[in-house]
């Protein structure tokens, strides 16, 4: 079993290394006759993009995707999807393996470098090659054609925490996401984070960040009981990005301080019948299957492992010795997160309507 593929009937695998000639996608169990074209899934691509300000690694990439199987244009002139897979690749542009060739032979402190070679045997040193966030532009670029199938829902992504410093819910504010670079709904934290940012790049270390991802527009009914959980799948999708560190759904930890009468969504009757809920502490799902309330998910992304600071280690002969990590590196990966969080959100919801589809039309 390969492990590189997610989902049910709507199923994604990636491929590709961080230095490797290319990296992409193949999309299978879109449903067809969705308009599909390169350039919506470039737009998703754009803010992921490396390079974009300061506090992102300057690895200059154009992510230009290309659509090699699975769209037709019909007869009104539109590129439609055909049912059958749809296939994205993404050239890789700008690597520079020479930063890495001085520690061919180590292995980085917080990377998977020890684990993969301790399961394999072998590894690509080259910027950590499939364990590299680099990985995430497939999954983005998956995201983009989930979208279109779960249209009617809108999924947001924000950078709610860096370090310990977290944003003011009072000032929380959507649109301030798009104005900024952190992807910060607080432009007074994101004023504050990028001086801390800025101190932690020219001290050679970095920080950890906390997204928050929410879905609005989900009916309710999606997901199943027991081992088909909406909230576990989403767990596990968001734990499965790089540096992700922990998930929280809805109150989360938080839950565990609250009383019973306090945690409970209460309901009340609304006009067309069904329940209005009075708080959602439950993150919009309950006994794994989503009320219609907005989910809401968190995940905790852990500081950028290539740092400047030297660290002990060992290398692959097993002595003790000492590395310093070159190369182009966020000072917080959080920030990159971001869209790669709502693209996993999406791509869990559109299975689960799929499935929600074929077992009760």
């Amino acid at each position: 079993m390969s492990h590189n593929c997610f989902g049910h009937l709507f199923r994604v695998t990636t491929f590709g290394e961080s230095h490797g000639p290319a990296l992409g996608a193949v999309v299978d169990g879109c449903p067809p006759g969705i308009e599909l074209t390169a350039a919506e899934i470039r737009h998703a691509l754009e803010r992921r993009r490396p390079g974009q300000s300061r506090f992102t690694t300057q690895r200059r990439e154009p992510d230009d995707v290309k659509i090699l199987s699975g769209v037709f244009t019909d007869g009104n002139g539109r590129q439609v999807t055909t049912g059958t897979p749809i296939a994205l690749m993404i050239d890789n542009t700008d690597q520079r393996t020479k930063d890495y060739n001085e520690i061919a032979n180590k292995f980085r402190p917080g990377h998977a470098d020890y684990a993969y070679d301790a399961k394999y045997g072998i590894r690509d040193y080259r910027g950590g090659g499939r364990a590299s966030a680099r990985e995430t532009a497939a999954r983005v670029a998956a995201g983009a054609v989930a979208r279109k199938v779960v249209a009617g829902v809108s999924i947001r992504g924000a950078l709610v925490q860096i370090g310990a410093d977290r944003i003011d819910r009072e000032r929380f504010d959507w649109s301030e996401v798009e104005r900024n670079s952190l992807f910060c709904p607080d432009p007074r934290a994101a004023r504050r984070w990028e001086d801390s940012l800025d101190e932690a790049r020219r001290a050679g270390s970095s920080v950890g960040a906390v997204i928050e991802v929410i879905a609005e527009g989900v009916p309710a009914g999606w997901g199943a009981p027991i081992y088909g959980k909406l909230d576990a799948e989403l767990a596990s999708a968001l734990m499965s990005i790089n540096a992700v560190k922990g998930v929280e759904i809805g109150a989360g930890f938080a839950a565990a301080e609250l009383s019973g009468e306090a945690n409970a969504d209460e309901m009340r009757s609304g006009n067309d019948g069904r329940a209005v809920f009075l708080s959602n502490h439950a993150g919009g799902v309950l006994g794994g299957i989503s009320t219609g309330q907005t989910i809401v998910a968190r995940f905790a992304v852990k500081p950028t492992s290539s740092i400047l600071t030297p660290r002990l280690t060992i290398d692959s002969l097993g002595g003790d010795t000492e590395i310093v990590t070159k190369g182009r590196h966020d000072p917080c990966v959080g920030i990159r997160a971001v869209p790669v969080g709502e693209a996993m959100m999406a791509i869990v919801l559109a299975d689960q309507f799929l499935r929600h589809r074929g077992q009760v039309g």
